[in-house]
């Protein structure tokens, strides 16, 4: 049997990303402000954002989380993609959030990274626009 095109890969979507953090609160709070939303579910230890694409942001306890973590914050970005990626970075900005990295263009297109309050990278930009095919 030949396994190289045999695929174990999940066949679901992403639901959830968790984010490990100090104070669900405090994270649910600034979450709830950049994102314009109020959680799904909430509890002591942990609070769930439902995003409109049906993914969801989870914010646990890194208190209480089974089994502890070994790795810590900044290693991997949230990403948003926004129309509008200096309006955002302005309107972010307003709210006291921390900027990374201000709006700048990349390869890959607009974009400004922020910070939350455990240091979880939150990336937003714009794709660059498609080259244009040459016939």
């Amino acid at each position: 049997m030949d396994t190289t095109t045999t695929s174990t890969a999940p066949r679901a979507s992403l639901a959830l990303v968790i984010l490990l953090v100090a104070s669900p609160a405090a994270s649910a709070d600034f979450y709830r402000r950049i994102l314009g939303i109020e959680p799904a579910e909430s509890s002591p230890t942990f609070v769930m954002f439902a995003l409109p694409s049906g993914t969801g942001i989870g914010l646990w306890s890194s208190a209480t989380v089974e089994p502890a973590p070994g790795a810590r914050a900044g290693a991997t970005e949230l990403c948003f993609i926004e129309e509008d990626v200096d309006a955002t970075h302005a309107a972010w900005a307003a709210r006291g959030v921390t900027i990374a990295q201000e709006p700048t263009d990349m390869d890959f297109g607009r974009t400004f990274l922020a910070l939350d309050p455990d240091g979880h990278r939150i990336r937003v930009f714009r794709p660059a626009p498609e080259p244009a095919a040459h016939g």
